[in-house]
């Protein structure tokens, strides 16, 4: 099996740098045209016989762009593929979160601080065992070539349980642009193969 993950298409907040979580953020012009342009590129390369993604605003959007470009196929919404829930810190900006709560920001503090929950919120590791049992499930399914539409934060985690890697280790280790395309083989395990692949730029 061969699954291709793709990162949702730009929002306002990434544009302005902000942690988003789990809020209903939309795609703004950019985003869209990302979506667009990665449908184009996925049609001409993937024949896909089941497509999942996060249930979140940003990837459902990005997901109906993507599927108007591919024969009929189910969409499966999954919130396993969610980004980390932030909690309280959702909506501020990463200078700011980075400044004052920087356990719960990006970089190497908030990696080591992976077992840490932000109020009202989850540990990178939740985060972790959620996203890997959900490509577990995917993976035990009988498919071909799959499509996962999902965020920065899992296809990090993704590509880090694929290497074997800790969870702060595969935080700092991987960068992931807007609709970004990774593709994992699976045989008896599941095997890191592209990562971050723009080629529509």
């Amino acid at each position: 099996m061969r699954i291709v993950v793709l990162r949702h298409g730009e929002t306002a907040w990434n544009d302005e740098g902000r942690m988003q979580g789990w809020a209903p953020v939309p795609l703004n012009e950019t985003g869209r045209e990302q979506a667009t342009a990665a449908g184009r590129h996925l049609a001409g390369e993937y024949e896909f016989d089941a497509v999942y993604a996060s249930d979140l605003e940003r990837t459902r959007e990005t997901t109906e762009r993507v599927a108007t470009m591919l024969p009929a196929t189910n969409v499966e919404y999954d919130s396993a593929f969610r980004e980390r829930d932030v909690g309280m810190y959702q909506g501020l900006t990463y200078d700011t979160v980075f400044e004052k709560y920087p356990r719960f920001a990006l970089g190497k503090a908030a990696a080591e601080a992976a077992r840490e929950v932000p109020e009202s919120g989850e540990s990178l590791v939740h985060m972790y065992d959620r996203v890997t049992d959900g490509i577990e499930r995917i993976a035990d399914r009988e498919h071909d070539t799959v499509l996962l539409v999902t965020h920065g934060g899992p296809i990090h985690l993704l590509h880090g349980y694929a290497k074997e890697m800790d969870v702060p280790e595969a935080m700092l280790a991987h960068e992931q642009d807007n609709c970004g395309i990774n593709v994992f083989d699976v045989d008896e395990t599941i095997e890191s193969v592209t990562e971050n692949h723009t080629p529509w730029r």
